[in-house]
Protein backbone atom coordinates (compact mmCIF):
# COMPACT_ATOMS: atom_id res chain seq x y z
CA UNK A 1 0.00 0.00 0.00
CA UNK A 2 1.44 3.16 -0.76
CA UNK A 3 1.85 6.41 1.52
CA UNK A 4 0.23 8.58 -1.82
CA UNK A 5 -3.00 6.91 -0.60
CA UNK A 6 -2.86 8.68 3.16
CA UNK A 7 -1.66 12.06 2.51
CA UNK A 8 0.57 13.67 5.58
CA UNK A 9 -2.11 16.02 7.36
CA UNK A 10 -1.11 19.71 6.93
CA UNK A 11 0.12 22.33 9.68
CA UNK A 12 -3.34 23.82 10.27
CA UNK A 13 -4.51 19.92 10.72
CA UNK A 14 -1.68 19.53 13.44
CA UNK A 15 -2.77 22.66 14.65
CA UNK A 16 -6.31 21.26 14.72
CA UNK A 17 -6.02 18.06 16.24
CA UNK A 18 -3.39 19.09 18.80
CA UNK A 19 -5.85 21.90 20.45
CA UNK A 20 -8.90 19.22 20.02
CA UNK A 21 -6.68 16.79 22.23
CA UNK A 22 -5.68 20.03 24.87
CA UNK A 23 -9.17 20.81 25.00
CA UNK A 24 -10.71 17.22 25.53
CA UNK A 25 -7.71 16.69 28.50
CA UNK A 26 -8.75 19.99 29.92
CA UNK A 27 -12.28 19.24 29.95
CA UNK A 28 -11.12 15.67 31.27
CA UNK A 29 -9.23 17.19 34.13
CA UNK A 30 -11.91 19.89 35.20
CA UNK A 31 -14.57 16.72 35.48
CA UNK A 32 -11.88 14.65 36.81
CA UNK A 33 -11.39 17.68 39.67
CA UNK A 34 -15.45 17.75 40.36
CA UNK A 35 -15.91 13.89 40.79
CA UNK A 36 -13.28 14.40 43.23
CA UNK A 37 -15.02 17.21 45.53
CA UNK A 38 -17.84 15.01 44.87
CA UNK A 39 -16.50 11.96 45.49
CA UNK A 40 -15.35 13.18 48.69
CA UNK A 41 -18.37 14.69 49.76
CA UNK A 42 -19.92 11.36 49.49
CA UNK A 43 -17.04 9.68 51.27
CA UNK A 44 -17.66 12.10 54.15
CA UNK A 45 -21.58 11.36 54.09
CA UNK A 46 -20.75 8.05 54.36
CA UNK A 47 -18.66 8.00 56.94
CA UNK A 48 -15.86 6.58 55.19
CA UNK A 49 -13.18 9.40 56.60
CA UNK A 50 -10.02 7.18 55.95
CA UNK A 51 -10.86 7.25 52.17
CA UNK A 52 -12.10 10.42 52.14
CA UNK A 53 -8.89 11.69 53.74
CA UNK A 54 -6.91 9.77 51.14
CA UNK A 55 -8.52 11.39 48.28
CA UNK A 56 -8.41 14.59 49.90
CA UNK A 57 -4.74 14.25 50.22
CA UNK A 58 -4.17 12.92 47.05
CA UNK A 59 -5.69 15.92 45.05
CA UNK A 60 -4.33 18.43 46.94
CA UNK A 61 -0.97 17.63 46.49
CA UNK A 62 -1.75 18.25 42.41
CA UNK A 63 -1.27 21.51 40.98
CA UNK A 64 -3.66 24.28 42.50
CA UNK A 65 -7.14 24.18 41.57
CA UNK A 66 -10.18 25.95 42.55
CA UNK A 67 -11.54 23.08 44.46
CA UNK A 68 -8.76 23.45 46.88
CA UNK A 69 -10.62 24.95 50.00
CA UNK A 70 -13.74 23.35 49.23
CA UNK A 71 -11.72 19.76 49.85
CA UNK A 72 -9.99 21.27 52.49
CA UNK A 73 -13.18 22.04 53.98
CA UNK A 74 -14.26 18.59 53.51
CA UNK A 75 -11.55 17.61 56.14
CA UNK A 76 -12.54 20.25 58.46
CA UNK A 77 -16.10 18.88 58.02
CA UNK A 78 -15.03 15.64 59.18
CA UNK A 79 -13.21 17.18 62.21
CA UNK A 80 -16.61 19.00 63.20
CA UNK A 81 -18.98 15.61 62.78
CA UNK A 82 -16.75 13.80 65.11
CA UNK A 83 -17.17 16.51 67.37
CA UNK A 84 -20.93 16.29 66.95
CA UNK A 85 -20.86 12.30 67.20
CA UNK A 86 -18.44 11.68 70.04
CA UNK A 87 -20.38 8.93 72.22
CA UNK A 88 -19.76 5.32 72.47
CA UNK A 89 -23.02 2.72 72.39
CA UNK A 90 -21.52 2.68 76.13
CA UNK A 91 -21.84 6.63 76.37
CA UNK A 92 -25.14 6.77 74.83
CA UNK A 93 -26.66 4.10 77.72
CA UNK A 94 -25.08 6.06 80.45
CA UNK A 95 -26.53 9.28 79.78
CA UNK A 96 -29.93 7.35 79.26
CA UNK A 97 -29.72 5.92 82.58
CA UNK A 98 -29.73 8.84 84.41
CA UNK A 99 -33.25 8.96 83.23
CA UNK A 100 -34.25 5.15 82.49
CA UNK A 101 -31.59 3.70 85.52
CA UNK A 102 -32.56 0.12 84.76
CA UNK A 103 -32.38 0.23 81.26
CA UNK A 104 -31.10 -2.87 79.21
CA UNK A 105 -29.19 -3.32 76.23
CA UNK A 106 -31.88 -4.96 74.46
CA UNK A 107 -34.02 -2.02 74.86
CA UNK A 108 -31.49 0.37 73.36
CA UNK A 109 -30.73 -1.92 70.73
CA UNK A 110 -33.90 -1.94 70.00
CA UNK A 111 -34.22 1.72 70.00
CA UNK A 112 -31.09 2.34 67.53
CA UNK A 113 -32.71 0.01 65.41
CA UNK A 114 -35.88 2.04 64.91
CA UNK A 115 -33.69 4.77 63.58
CA UNK A 116 -34.70 6.93 67.37
CA UNK A 117 -30.80 7.01 68.63
CA UNK A 118 -29.18 9.29 65.41
CA UNK A 119 -25.83 7.73 64.97
CA UNK A 120 -23.23 6.81 62.22
CA UNK A 121 -20.61 4.32 61.50
CA UNK A 122 -17.61 6.18 60.81
CA UNK A 123 -14.73 3.84 59.81
CA UNK A 124 -16.82 0.99 60.71
CA UNK A 125 -17.25 2.43 64.53
CA UNK A 126 -20.64 3.28 65.45
CA UNK A 127 -20.79 6.81 67.17
CA UNK A 128 -23.79 8.33 68.13
CA UNK A 129 -24.67 11.83 68.42
CA UNK A 130 -23.80 14.16 71.34
CA UNK A 131 -27.83 15.10 71.66
CA UNK A 132 -29.60 11.51 70.69
CA UNK A 133 -30.12 10.30 74.09
CA UNK A 134 -32.26 13.36 75.27
CA UNK A 135 -33.58 13.89 71.24
CA UNK A 136 -35.12 10.07 72.25
CA UNK A 137 -37.59 11.89 74.69
CA UNK A 138 -38.86 13.52 72.06
CA UNK A 139 -39.44 10.80 69.75
CA UNK A 140 -40.62 8.01 71.83
CA UNK A 141 -43.23 8.11 74.14
CA UNK A 142 -42.76 4.63 75.58
CA UNK A 143 -39.09 6.40 76.13
CA UNK A 144 -40.75 8.96 77.94
CA UNK A 145 -43.13 6.38 79.86
CA UNK A 146 -39.81 4.47 81.22
CA UNK A 147 -38.53 7.34 82.79
CA UNK A 148 -37.90 8.07 86.44
CA UNK A 149 -38.43 11.29 86.60
CA UNK A 150 -42.47 12.47 85.51
CA UNK A 151 -40.88 16.12 85.56
CA UNK A 152 -41.38 16.93 81.88
CA UNK A 153 -38.23 15.64 79.66
CA UNK A 154 -38.57 19.34 78.14
CA UNK A 155 -39.88 22.77 77.94
CA UNK A 156 -41.00 24.70 75.17
CA UNK A 157 -41.01 28.39 74.52
CA UNK A 158 -43.83 30.34 75.82
CA UNK A 159 -45.28 31.33 72.17
CA UNK A 160 -45.14 27.56 71.42
CA UNK A 161 -48.46 27.01 73.13
CA UNK A 162 -51.58 29.45 72.05
CA UNK A 163 -51.92 32.21 74.66
CA UNK A 164 -52.91 35.88 74.84
CA UNK A 165 -50.21 36.89 72.83
CA UNK A 166 -51.56 35.55 70.07
CA UNK A 167 -54.60 36.77 70.45
CA UNK A 168 -53.30 40.38 71.22
CA UNK A 169 -51.54 40.57 67.87
CA UNK A 170 -54.59 38.93 66.05
CA UNK A 171 -56.82 41.29 67.50
CA UNK A 172 -54.89 44.87 67.08
CA UNK A 173 -53.98 43.76 63.30
CA UNK A 174 -57.73 43.05 62.72
CA UNK A 175 -58.82 46.47 64.39
CA UNK A 176 -55.51 48.33 63.31
CA UNK A 177 -55.70 47.35 59.34
CA UNK A 178 -52.34 46.40 59.34
CA UNK A 179 -50.18 43.43 59.92
CA UNK A 180 -47.14 45.00 62.24
CA UNK A 181 -48.71 45.49 65.72
CA UNK A 182 -48.35 44.90 69.09
CA UNK A 183 -44.74 46.72 69.83
CA UNK A 184 -41.94 45.90 72.16
CA UNK A 185 -39.38 47.85 72.97
CA UNK A 186 -35.95 45.77 73.49
CA UNK A 187 -32.88 46.39 75.52
CA UNK A 188 -30.38 43.46 74.12
CA UNK A 189 -26.79 42.72 75.27
CA UNK A 190 -24.70 40.11 73.16
CA UNK A 191 -21.70 38.81 74.58
CA UNK A 192 -18.70 36.40 72.91
CA UNK A 193 -16.42 35.18 74.77
CA UNK A 194 -13.14 32.83 74.05
CA UNK A 195 -11.46 30.63 75.84
CA UNK A 196 -8.04 31.55 77.68
CA UNK A 197 -4.89 31.36 75.18
CA UNK A 198 -7.36 29.60 72.31
CA UNK A 199 -5.15 31.92 70.01
CA UNK A 200 -1.15 33.24 71.10
CA UNK A 201 -0.75 35.96 73.06
CA UNK A 202 -0.69 39.87 71.46
CA UNK A 203 -2.47 37.90 68.37
CA UNK A 204 -5.78 39.94 67.05
CA UNK A 205 -8.84 38.56 67.73
CA UNK A 206 -11.68 39.44 65.06
CA UNK A 207 -15.47 39.04 65.88
CA UNK A 208 -18.58 39.07 63.74
CA UNK A 209 -21.17 39.64 66.92
CA UNK A 210 -25.10 39.06 64.76
CA UNK A 211 -26.39 42.61 64.75
CA UNK A 212 -30.20 43.26 63.67
CA UNK A 213 -31.23 45.71 60.82
CA UNK A 214 -34.18 47.74 60.50
CA UNK A 215 -37.20 46.15 58.71
CA UNK A 216 -40.33 48.13 58.30
CA UNK A 217 -43.25 46.64 60.11
CA UNK A 218 -41.47 43.83 62.04
CA UNK A 219 -38.51 45.56 63.56
CA UNK A 220 -37.27 49.18 63.56
CA UNK A 221 -35.32 52.21 65.78
CA UNK A 222 -32.23 49.68 65.30
CA UNK A 223 -29.62 51.31 67.10
CA UNK A 224 -26.38 50.28 68.81
CA UNK A 225 -25.92 51.53 72.37
CA UNK A 226 -22.90 50.87 73.10
CA UNK A 227 -20.05 48.32 71.94
CA UNK A 228 -16.93 46.57 73.57
CA UNK A 229 -14.32 47.33 72.25
CA UNK A 230 -15.53 50.85 71.84
CA UNK A 231 -14.11 50.74 67.96
CA UNK A 232 -16.40 49.20 65.63
CA UNK A 233 -17.35 48.70 62.45
CA UNK A 234 -21.51 48.35 61.77
CA UNK A 235 -22.25 46.38 58.72
CA UNK A 236 -24.63 48.59 56.51
CA UNK A 237 -28.33 48.16 56.40
CA UNK A 238 -27.80 46.06 53.01
CA UNK A 239 -25.92 43.63 54.23
CA UNK A 240 -28.31 40.26 54.91
CA UNK A 241 -26.44 38.53 57.39
CA UNK A 242 -25.83 42.06 59.78
CA UNK A 243 -23.26 42.54 62.16
CA UNK A 244 -20.87 44.36 64.29
CA UNK A 245 -17.28 43.49 64.00
CA UNK A 246 -14.81 43.83 66.84
CA UNK A 247 -11.07 43.63 67.33
CA UNK A 248 -9.30 42.88 70.82
CA UNK A 249 -5.95 41.45 71.31
CA UNK A 250 -5.17 38.04 73.24
CA UNK A 251 -4.19 38.39 76.52
CA UNK A 252 -2.15 35.28 78.48
CA UNK A 253 -4.08 33.39 80.64
CA UNK A 254 -7.56 35.47 80.14
CA UNK A 255 -10.81 34.83 77.79
CA UNK A 256 -11.50 37.69 75.47
CA UNK A 257 -14.43 39.02 75.86
CA UNK A 258 -16.94 41.35 73.45
CA UNK A 259 -20.10 42.48 74.22
CA UNK A 260 -23.09 45.02 71.95
CA UNK A 261 -25.68 46.28 73.61
CA UNK A 262 -28.36 47.77 71.31
CA UNK A 263 -32.07 48.49 71.55
CA UNK A 264 -34.68 48.26 68.74
CA UNK A 265 -38.70 47.83 68.79
CA UNK A 266 -40.06 44.53 67.73
CA UNK A 267 -43.60 44.23 65.90
CA UNK A 268 -45.94 41.50 65.93
CA UNK A 269 -47.40 40.57 62.74
CA UNK A 270 -50.63 38.85 61.16
CA UNK A 271 -52.47 38.63 57.96
CA UNK A 272 -56.33 36.73 57.75
CA UNK A 273 -55.32 35.71 54.51
CA UNK A 274 -58.30 34.52 52.19
CA UNK A 275 -57.32 31.43 50.05
CA UNK A 276 -59.97 32.43 47.65
CA UNK A 277 -58.19 35.81 47.04
CA UNK A 278 -54.66 34.60 46.09
CA UNK A 279 -54.06 33.82 42.72
CA UNK A 280 -50.83 31.50 41.58
CA UNK A 281 -47.56 33.13 40.44
CA UNK A 282 -46.67 33.17 37.12
CA UNK A 283 -44.37 30.10 35.84
CA UNK A 284 -42.65 32.05 32.88
CA UNK A 285 -39.65 33.25 35.52
CA UNK A 286 -39.57 36.73 33.32
CA UNK A 287 -42.79 37.72 34.71
CA UNK A 288 -41.39 38.24 37.87
CA UNK A 289 -37.94 39.47 37.51
CA UNK A 290 -37.87 40.59 41.23
CA UNK A 291 -38.40 37.45 42.64
CA UNK A 292 -36.94 34.91 40.66
CA UNK A 293 -34.05 34.04 42.97
CA UNK A 294 -36.96 32.89 45.61
CA UNK A 295 -38.55 30.30 43.00
CA UNK A 296 -35.47 28.36 42.22
CA UNK A 297 -33.39 25.60 43.67
CA UNK A 298 -30.09 26.95 45.60
CA UNK A 299 -27.28 24.23 46.14
CA UNK A 300 -26.73 22.46 48.41
CA UNK A 301 -29.45 23.15 50.67
CA UNK A 302 -32.45 23.89 48.46
CA UNK A 303 -32.64 21.07 45.50
CA UNK A 304 -35.71 19.16 43.79
CA UNK A 305 -34.31 15.68 44.46
CA UNK A 306 -36.56 13.21 42.79
CA UNK A 307 -37.45 12.23 46.41
CA UNK A 308 -38.70 15.93 47.40
CA UNK A 309 -40.64 15.46 44.40
CA UNK A 310 -42.25 12.71 45.54
CA UNK A 311 -42.84 13.49 48.62
CA UNK A 312 -44.51 16.83 47.57
CA UNK A 313 -46.53 14.67 45.26
CA UNK A 314 -48.21 13.08 47.86
CA UNK A 315 -48.90 15.59 50.39
CA UNK A 316 -50.23 18.36 47.52
CA UNK A 317 -51.98 16.10 45.52
CA UNK A 318 -54.26 18.11 43.14
CA UNK A 319 -54.30 21.16 44.82
CA UNK A 320 -53.61 24.50 42.54
CA UNK A 321 -54.33 26.57 45.16
CA UNK A 322 -51.24 28.37 46.41
CA UNK A 323 -52.14 29.05 49.69
CA UNK A 324 -54.09 25.75 50.42
CA UNK A 325 -50.88 23.78 49.09
CA UNK A 326 -48.82 25.90 51.57
CA UNK A 327 -51.52 24.65 54.35
CA UNK A 328 -50.68 21.39 53.17
CA UNK A 329 -47.18 21.43 53.13
CA UNK A 330 -46.97 23.44 56.80
CA UNK A 331 -48.86 20.80 58.27
CA UNK A 332 -46.52 17.81 56.81
CA UNK A 333 -43.71 19.43 57.74
CA UNK A 334 -44.58 20.14 60.98
CA UNK A 335 -45.45 17.01 61.78
CA UNK A 336 -41.78 16.39 61.79
CA UNK A 337 -40.57 15.76 65.40
CA UNK A 338 -38.23 19.06 66.38
CA UNK A 339 -34.80 17.50 67.37
CA UNK A 340 -31.65 18.88 68.71
CA UNK A 341 -29.55 19.35 65.64
CA UNK A 342 -25.85 19.00 64.32
CA UNK A 343 -24.27 21.59 63.09
CA UNK A 344 -25.28 22.99 59.97
CA UNK A 345 -22.17 23.01 58.59
CA UNK A 346 -21.37 19.15 58.87
CA UNK A 347 -24.70 18.54 56.75
CA UNK A 348 -24.25 18.46 52.99
CA UNK A 349 -28.01 18.86 52.10
CA UNK A 350 -30.44 20.10 54.96
CA UNK A 351 -33.47 20.03 53.49
CA UNK A 352 -32.66 16.28 52.41
CA UNK A 353 -31.38 15.18 56.02
CA UNK A 354 -34.61 16.83 57.60
CA UNK A 355 -36.86 14.93 54.91
CA UNK A 356 -35.13 11.69 55.74
CA UNK A 357 -34.47 11.81 59.09
CA UNK A 358 -37.24 11.39 61.57
CA UNK A 359 -36.61 14.61 63.42
CA UNK A 360 -35.23 18.29 62.51
CA UNK A 361 -34.90 21.21 64.17
CA UNK A 362 -35.66 24.75 62.88
CA UNK A 363 -33.75 25.48 60.43
CA UNK A 364 -33.38 21.91 59.10
CA UNK A 365 -37.90 22.29 59.33
CA UNK A 366 -37.80 25.65 57.40
CA UNK A 367 -35.26 24.93 54.52
CA UNK A 368 -37.55 22.04 53.76
CA UNK A 369 -40.34 24.02 53.67
CA UNK A 370 -38.61 26.35 51.63
CA UNK A 371 -37.88 24.06 49.23
CA UNK A 372 -41.06 22.08 49.01
CA UNK A 373 -42.68 25.80 48.68
CA UNK A 374 -40.38 26.43 45.69
CA UNK A 375 -40.89 23.55 44.08
CA UNK A 376 -44.86 24.29 43.81
CA UNK A 377 -43.81 27.67 42.37
CA UNK A 378 -44.33 29.94 45.80
CA UNK A 379 -41.48 31.71 46.70
CA UNK A 380 -40.12 31.74 49.87
CA UNK A 381 -36.94 33.64 51.91
CA UNK A 382 -35.29 33.01 54.84
CA UNK A 383 -35.59 34.45 58.31
CA UNK A 384 -33.58 33.64 61.73
CA UNK A 385 -32.34 35.30 64.65
CA UNK A 386 -33.44 34.76 68.71
CA UNK A 387 -36.64 34.28 70.58
CA UNK A 388 -36.94 36.04 73.92
CA UNK A 389 -39.59 36.38 76.18
CA UNK A 390 -40.84 38.59 79.31
CA UNK A 391 -41.83 35.10 81.34
CA UNK A 392 -39.49 33.13 82.83
CA UNK A 393 -38.80 29.26 82.62
CA UNK A 394 -38.34 28.18 86.22
CA UNK A 395 -35.83 30.99 87.72
CA UNK A 396 -34.19 31.49 84.00
CA UNK A 397 -35.57 34.61 81.34
CA UNK A 398 -36.20 32.56 78.32
CA UNK A 399 -34.52 32.99 74.62
CA UNK A 400 -32.99 30.50 72.06
CA UNK A 401 -31.98 30.89 68.62
CA UNK A 402 -34.21 30.03 66.45
CA UNK A 403 -35.35 30.09 62.16
CA UNK A 404 -38.19 31.00 60.40
CA UNK A 405 -39.03 32.01 56.70
CA UNK A 406 -41.44 34.13 54.57
CA UNK A 407 -43.48 33.27 51.53
CA UNK A 408 -45.13 35.31 48.85
CA UNK A 409 -48.78 35.27 48.43
CA UNK A 410 -50.41 37.60 45.89
CA UNK A 411 -52.40 40.01 46.68
CA UNK A 412 -50.77 39.58 50.38
CA UNK A 413 -47.68 39.83 49.30
CA UNK A 414 -44.46 38.79 51.75
CA UNK A 415 -46.05 36.73 54.80
CA UNK A 416 -44.10 35.07 57.88
CA UNK A 417 -44.30 31.54 59.18
CA UNK A 418 -42.69 29.67 61.33
CA UNK A 419 -43.33 25.66 61.14
CA UNK A 420 -41.14 24.77 64.23
CA UNK A 421 -44.21 26.62 66.35
CA UNK A 422 -45.89 24.80 63.86
CA UNK A 423 -50.40 24.58 64.23
CA UNK A 424 -51.08 26.00 67.49
CA UNK A 425 -54.08 23.74 69.66
CA UNK A 426 -56.88 26.66 70.64
CA UNK A 427 -59.67 25.82 69.02
CA UNK A 428 -59.82 29.34 67.37
CA UNK A 429 -58.96 28.53 63.64
CA UNK A 430 -57.16 31.91 63.32
CA UNK A 431 -54.56 31.27 66.55
CA UNK A 432 -54.28 27.47 65.03
CA UNK A 433 -52.77 28.81 62.07
CA UNK A 434 -51.25 31.70 63.37
CA UNK A 435 -47.74 30.90 62.67
CA UNK A 436 -48.62 30.78 58.64
CA UNK A 437 -48.98 34.41 58.06
CA UNK A 438 -48.23 35.85 61.41
CA UNK A 439 -45.43 36.21 63.80
CA UNK A 440 -45.25 37.10 68.12
CA UNK A 441 -43.10 40.37 69.17
CA UNK A 442 -40.65 38.45 70.69
CA UNK A 443 -38.15 37.69 68.12
CA UNK A 444 -35.37 39.51 66.69
CA UNK A 445 -33.83 38.73 62.99
CA UNK A 446 -30.73 39.03 62.49
CA UNK A 447 -30.44 37.16 58.96
CA UNK A 448 -32.48 37.77 55.60
CA UNK A 449 -30.79 35.29 53.73
CA UNK A 450 -28.30 32.39 54.69
CA UNK A 451 -25.18 31.62 53.63
CA UNK A 452 -24.09 34.91 52.87
CA UNK A 453 -20.92 37.33 52.85
CA UNK A 454 -20.05 38.95 56.42
CA UNK A 455 -18.81 43.19 56.29
CA UNK A 456 -15.99 43.14 56.86
CA UNK A 457 -15.33 39.63 54.97
CA UNK A 458 -14.10 36.64 57.09
CA UNK A 459 -10.73 35.16 56.02
CA UNK A 460 -11.25 31.81 57.16
CA UNK A 461 -14.20 28.96 57.41
CA UNK A 462 -17.06 30.33 59.14
CA UNK A 463 -18.01 28.15 61.86
CA UNK A 464 -21.66 28.36 60.40
CA UNK A 465 -21.56 28.04 56.96
CA UNK A 466 -26.04 28.56 56.67
CA UNK A 467 -26.79 30.95 59.30
CA UNK A 468 -25.42 33.44 61.75
CA UNK A 469 -26.58 33.72 65.36
CA UNK A 470 -24.13 33.52 67.95
CA UNK A 471 -21.49 34.98 65.01
CA UNK A 472 -17.97 34.15 64.38
CA UNK A 473 -14.39 34.49 65.35
CA UNK A 474 -11.15 33.99 64.10
CA UNK A 475 -7.39 35.07 63.69
CA UNK A 476 -5.01 35.13 61.15
CA UNK A 477 -4.20 31.79 61.68
CA UNK A 478 -7.52 30.46 60.80
CA UNK A 479 -10.98 30.19 62.52
CA UNK A 480 -12.07 29.80 66.15
CA UNK A 481 -14.71 26.90 66.55
CA UNK A 482 -17.85 26.94 68.64
CA UNK A 483 -15.85 24.46 71.17
CA UNK A 484 -13.33 27.58 71.54
CA UNK A 485 -16.15 29.83 72.57
CA UNK A 486 -19.03 30.90 74.41
CA UNK A 487 -21.74 33.12 73.89
CA UNK A 488 -24.48 34.91 76.15
CA UNK A 489 -27.98 36.69 74.88
CA UNK A 490 -30.22 38.56 77.22
CA UNK A 491 -33.20 40.34 76.32
CA UNK A 492 -34.74 42.80 78.38
CA UNK A 493 -38.40 44.20 77.39
CA UNK A 494 -38.46 48.16 77.67
CA UNK A 495 -41.80 49.47 76.73
CA UNK A 496 -44.72 47.70 75.45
Amino acid sequence: MSNAQFPRPSNLQRASRTGCVALFALLACVLARADTLSDVRALVDAGQFKSAEARITQALAQAPNKDQAALGFERERMRRILLDFSLTAEDAQARLRRQIPDLSSTEFAAWDAAGLLEHMDIDGRRLYFNRAPSNLFRLSPAAVARRSSKTPPWTDGPNETANAHHREVRDDALKAGKAGVAPRHVQVTYSMIVNADAVPTGETIRAWLPFPRSIPGQQEGVRLVQSTPAKNQVAPESALQRTVYLELPAAAGNPTTFSITYELTVFGQYHAIDATKIHAMPRTPGKTPALVEDLVERPPHIVFTPAIREYSRKIVGTETNPYRIAQKLFAAVDRIPWGGAREYSTISNISDYALHSNHADCGQQTLLLMTLLRLNGIPTRWQSGWVFSDATIGDEKYDNMHDWAQLYLPPYGWVPMDVTFGLLKSGDPQIDTFYLGGLDSYRIAFNDDFSQPFVPAKQHFRSDTVDSQRGEVEWRGGNLYFDQWDYEFKAHVLTR
